[in-house]
């Protein structure tokens, strides 16, 4: 062979990627513009997919199917009314005695104050200029999030009202989706688009209730070690943090800013602090090896990367709606992937690299 022949490159391949970027760009930007309508149905999808097992159960025992859907919507509305009540009233409890805590926090920012400027070497006018220009920045951010909070209220108002409505037509016409499929994918057979939707509901169902559990043992493990360490409302920052556990590595840190924040406050010892930093590695540790293998039976195994991959693509073309709803849905490809012996590459590329 002679080495100073040009290579040549296959016109296939580069067509065949350049059609996948294509595609990517073309996915993204119809999910970007349409996420006003794609965002309510994204979740209403999801939530079907917990109730389908419930309302059939409930069709079996002979009650017909608008009633089964009913009765499970009605349920799972009325469980999220308590939670929403129950954080509400944790709030405005924290609210009530913030004018007490004030004072404390102003002390104890007063201290971290001088601390900074002995530790750097600058003077107090330095000092109160960063301050003046950091409140400055502070206060022009205030009010566009207070713009987008009353603007994202109003969204959130709207689709409060169309997802149940989606919930109750997709379970309602399941038969009419699945005889869709069957014609969109004509080369699979009726067995096989049958057991992938029976493996897929199956799984993602098993995977919300194990996290379900997950996050309820996490919260309550976090709020116990508040509550030893005296640091008030020790519920509402450790189900905060719990929850905001489904963001890897990142979550828990965010959750942990304001307990600690309000322990180094209220307290004169460095080690409440200390001692929050240490309940929640202790529950995340316990969180990682003990709970989550044993909770969640069916574990849809993405890898870290991809999670996060997931997370930062959700938050671009969705917002806080893509964050929380990417991941399961890499999680569901990932699950058909593995049972697709055609996918098998991309199975490879979403998974850990260990055996399920």
């Amino acid at each position: 062979m002679n080495f100073t022949d040009p290579i040549v490159t296959s016109p296939h391949r580069k067509t065949s990627t350049l059609v996948i970027i294509q595609y990517v760009v073309l996915v993204s930007a119809i999910l970007y513009f349409g996420r006003q309508v794609f965002v309510p149905l994204a979740y209403a999808v999801l939530i079907s997919f917990v109730l389908y097992p419930f309302c059939r159960w409930m069709e079996k025992k002979g009650l017909n199917r608008m009633a089964a859907i009913g009765i499970g919507v009605g349920l799972m509305t009325v469980l999220l009314l308590f939670l929403a009540l129950v954080l509400v009233k944790q709030l405005v409890d924290f609210g009530g005695e913030w004018s007490a805590l004030q004072p404390r926090i102003l002390s104890a920012f007063e201290n971290l104050k001088v601390t900074i400027i002995e530790l750097f070497g600058i003077t107090p006018v330095q000092m109160e200029q960063w301050i003046a220009k950091a409140f400055e920045q502070i206060a022009g951010g205030s009010m566009k999030f207070i713009g987008g909070t009353i603007s994202g209220s109003a969204s959130s108002l709207v689709m409060a009202v169309l997802i149940p409505v989606y919930v109750v037509l997709i379970l309602y016409y399941r038969t009419l989706w699945k005889e869709l499929l069957f014609r969109l994918f004509p080369n699979e057979s009726r067995e096989s688009i049958n057991k992938m939707l029976s493996l897929t509901v199956e799984a993602y169902y098993n995977f919300i209730k194990g996290m379900g559990i997950v996050y309820l043992a996490v919260g309550l493990l976090n709020s116990l070690g508040l509550l030893l360490l005296g640091i008030p409302h020790a519920f509402l920052f450790g189900f905060i943090a719990s929850i905001l556990t489904f963001i890897p590595y990142v979550g828990i840190m965010v959750g942990a800013l304001l307990p600690i924040t309000i322990a180094w406050a209220t307290n004169d010892s460095v080690w409440y602090p200390v001692g929050v930093i240490g309940v929640f590695a202790l529950v995340q540790y316990l969180e990682a090896n003990v709970i989550f293998p044993f909770a969640v039976s069916s574990r849809l195994k993405v890898n870290t990367l991809v999670v996060l991959i997931s997370i930062f693509a959700g938050g671009i073309l969705w917002g806080v709606s893509g964050m929380i709803l990417f991941v399961p849905f890499v999680g569901i490809a990932k699950l058909i992937a593995d049972h697709n012996p055609r996918l098998t590459t991309i199975s490879m590329a979403l998974g850990t690299g260990t055996n399920n």
